[in-house]
């Protein structure tokens, strides 16, 4: 199918006249040959490294719903959909790490809330392709409602959703309206091909066995049908079963081009490249395993640093929007809400583990079942006790003990 007819089927499938996205452009234009040149975005080892690194971070980290006291509430009735399964085909963690890649690659995360006599039977998925928002026209852009329309690509049927019945994670990028949210791909769109095409620069290179492009040099004149006869020849010659050495006819010669690599400073701008594309994504660069200037020490902090820079705003969006659409009013009002487990990102080795859940226990922010907890060990009797160390005192009581000792030699100096 060409690029027309590929535009025309897009067009008739979608019948309410939806834009595309510029990246949704390139994908088709890349599907046919150039799809062979250059692949699509996933083929793009830096995005697809990112992707991974956001989509499974987020998948590993579980979540519960939270109490006002802070306390773990596993009797609500949506605890269950996100803590063992979603519906009846995904588990938690396919569930979180399909939502994430949606929202990064498409912009748009969707998820139906099945709900029968007002409760919630279960959480599915959609094809970000095959959702539209559709605004309702009125003059005050403050009373303006909206709705989702939802087409089922095995059935052919179409379904209008309210928003209610919808979860919508976008990225930050978003529209005017704030409705949908755009990709990364498509803000980096010529990024993207510039950095598939040094990768196919590559590739060919490889094919062709790390050698330069040579000049054929003979005596005499050749019509351009001899000319092509002859390269055509030598090509068959030096492919033959991967030969390394070819021979040539009296007054031949072969002279390669010299490339180096080096003088393009080919690495440098493919390295400076892909670093681009991770820091729109807020990846760090030991994420993508280049350690050229980390160490053991910060590479410790760079797991930290990407937790609070780029982690926390994500689970954040589905935290709020959790708390929007899956709890009621009074609920919300009574302080319940979802919280992602960020200990799985943070846990750090067993040393480090140690000293963290020690000084907490010792400052009696933690009692020791709770530090057990953390480790999935079991509670043991008497560990619910908060324990702190006896010889703290209140910071206006400060001094007062060494005013009692005083006052009492003052008092035994005057008796004597």
């Amino acid at each position: 199918m060409n690029i027309l007819n590929k535009l025309k089927s897009y067009f008739k499938n979608d019948s309410q006249g939806s834009s595309m996205s510029l990246s949704e452009i390139n994908e088709l234009f890349f599907s046919g040959q150039s799809a062979m040149q250059y692949g699509t975005d996933l083929s793009e080892i830096t995005y697809f490294t990112c992707l991974k690194t956001l989509s499974e971070a987020l998948g590993k980290m579980p979540v519960y719903l939270m109490g006002p006291d802070k306390e773990r509430k596993t009797n609500h009735e949506t605890s269950l959909f996100l803590s063992v399964s979603p519906n009846n085909v995904y588990t938690p963690i396919q569930f979180f790490t399909y939502l994430e890649f949606c929202r990064n690659h498409y912009g748009n995360a969707y998820v139906y809330v099945e709900r029968i006599n007002g409760k919630v039977k279960g959480l599915y998925p959609l094809d970000p392709h095959m959702v539209q928002i559709w605004v309702n026209n009125t003059e005050e852009f403050t009373s303006r409602k909206y709705t989702y329309y939802y087409t089922d690509t095995k059935s052919g049927k179409s379904y209008w959703l309210d928003p209610e019945d919808m979860l919508h994670v976008k990225s930050w990028v978003t529209d005017r309206s704030g409705l949908a949210g755009k990709s990364v791909r498509e803000i980096l769109a010529t990024n993207m091909a510039g950095s598939k095409a040094s990768q196919q620069f590559l590739n060919d290179l490889y094919q062709k066995g790390l050698t330069a492009n040579a000049v054929v040099k003979y005596v005499g004149d050749l019509s351009r049908d001899q000319q092509k006869v002859m390269l055509k020849q030598l090509e068959k010659q030096a492919k033959d079963e991967g030969r390394r050495m070819i021979t040539l006819p009296v007054g031949y010669d072969i002279q390669t081009l010299d490339l180096k690599l080096t003088d393009s400073q080919f690495y440098e701008l493919k390295k400076y490249n892909a670093l681009q594309i991770a820091a729109a994504f807020g990846i760090q660069p030991n994420q993508l395993n280049d350690y050229s200037k980390s160490s053991y020490a910060n590479s410790a902090a760079q797991s930290l640093s990407f937790y609070v820079n780029t982690l926390l705003y994500n689970i954040t969006l589905y935290e709020q929007e959790f708390n929007r659409k899956l709890l009621t009013r009074k609920e919300q009002q009574e302080g319940l809400g979802y919280k992602f487990n960020v200990w799985t990102i943070l846990r750090g080795d067993p040393t480090q583990q140690a000293d963290v859940l020690q000084k907490m226990v010792s400052s009696a922010i933690y009692s020791p079942n709770e530090a057990r907890a953390k480790l999935d060990m079991p509670p043991t009797p008497g560990g619910d006790v908060h324990i702190v160390n006896g010889s703290y005192v209140k910071l206006e009581d400060v001094g007062i003990a060494y005013v009692q000792k005083v006052a009492s030699q003052s008092a035994e100096g005057g008796e004597g």
